[in-house]
């Protein structure tokens, strides 16, 4: 691909590291499609990257009667947007399924999104979880980034990342896996450029105008706000890069001297 693309009662358990291989809204707009059915051949690219562990929705426990049963789909995707959950960073990661639960009833009930908002969530300890229903290897639209939400994913870094936060190597591994692995399924690179045409006013973009962004980009990129904070959004050239180096685009250590690799993955427990 091209550089520049365009796309118009507790129980406890134990869960792996994200870095191990698996085998394995808006209202919908009028190029919004169903999924082809599983068993479709697919195209094979030349820069994928394994599929990290995702906790799946019903390891968190999500309540699937509060959300539409129907998931809208596009027709891949091109881009990342990373955000921020804007909740406290002293949280333990045993109790991130708890804090899903809580995140899904404000955007279901209070925000009437229909299901999360995000399509993806990653913890401090590097742990990824499903957010929107639909299928995590399907192009699911999902409500993050208002105007573009078609062709995207958002993947939601869990805490609050403002001025002189640390973030968390284990939360940067995690994202940039996720975003190798979802970006390669459409063969697009981390580090490359894409065209996206916004689908709402309210965006940093009018309605219908076309806009040129990282294949993994801030919020703050596509809407006036300041998510994923500061100091999440400088860190964003790093992540990009090591999901590219994911994608075997590079010769470079998978771990160079950029950040240290620190903080083992912690186990969520379904409370």
């Amino acid at each position: 691909m091209t550089k520049a693309a365009t796309i118009s009662g507790t129980r406890s358990e134990s869960l792996p590291s994200a870095w191990r291989a698996e085998a394995v809204t808006e209202p919908a707009v009028a190029f919004a499609q169903t999924f082809p059915p599983l068993g479709t051949a697919r195209v094979l690219f030349p820069h994928t990257a394994p599929r990290p562990v995702i906790v799946s929705r019903s390891q968190w426990r999500a309540d699937e009667t509060k959300r539409d049963p129907h998931a809208h789909y596009a027709q891949g995707v091109a881009a990342i947007f990373i955000h921020h959950t804007d909740t406290p960073n002293d949280y333990k990661c045993a109790d991130v399924p708890r804090t899903l639960r809580n995140l899904y009833t404000g955007q279901t009930r209070d925000r009437k999104w229909g299901d999360l908002g995000y399509n993806f969530l990653v913890d401090k300890c590097g742990n990824i979880y499903e957010g929107r229903a639909g299928g995590t290897d399907r192009p699911v639209i999902g409500s993050h980034t208002i105007g573009f939400n078609q062709s995207t994913t958002g993947i939601a870094a869990i805490g609050t990342f403002g001025p002189g936060t640390p973030v968390p190597a284990a939360m940067e591994r995690g994202i940039a896996a996720l975003a190798a692995w979802k970006l390669g399924l459409r063969g697009v690179d981390p580090t490359s450029k894409v065209r996206l045409t916004s689908t709402n006013d309210k965006s940093r973009y009018t309605k219908g105008t076309s806009a040129t962004f990282n294949a993994i980009s801030g919020h703050r990129d596509g809407f006036a706000t300041d998510c994923p904070g500061e100091a999440l959004f400088a860190r964003l050239p790093a992540i990009r890069q090591l999901a590219a180096d994911l994608q075997g685009r590079s010769a470079r250590p998978l771990f160079g001297a950029d950040r240290p690799v620190s903080a083992a993955p912690g186990h969520p427990r379904t409370s």
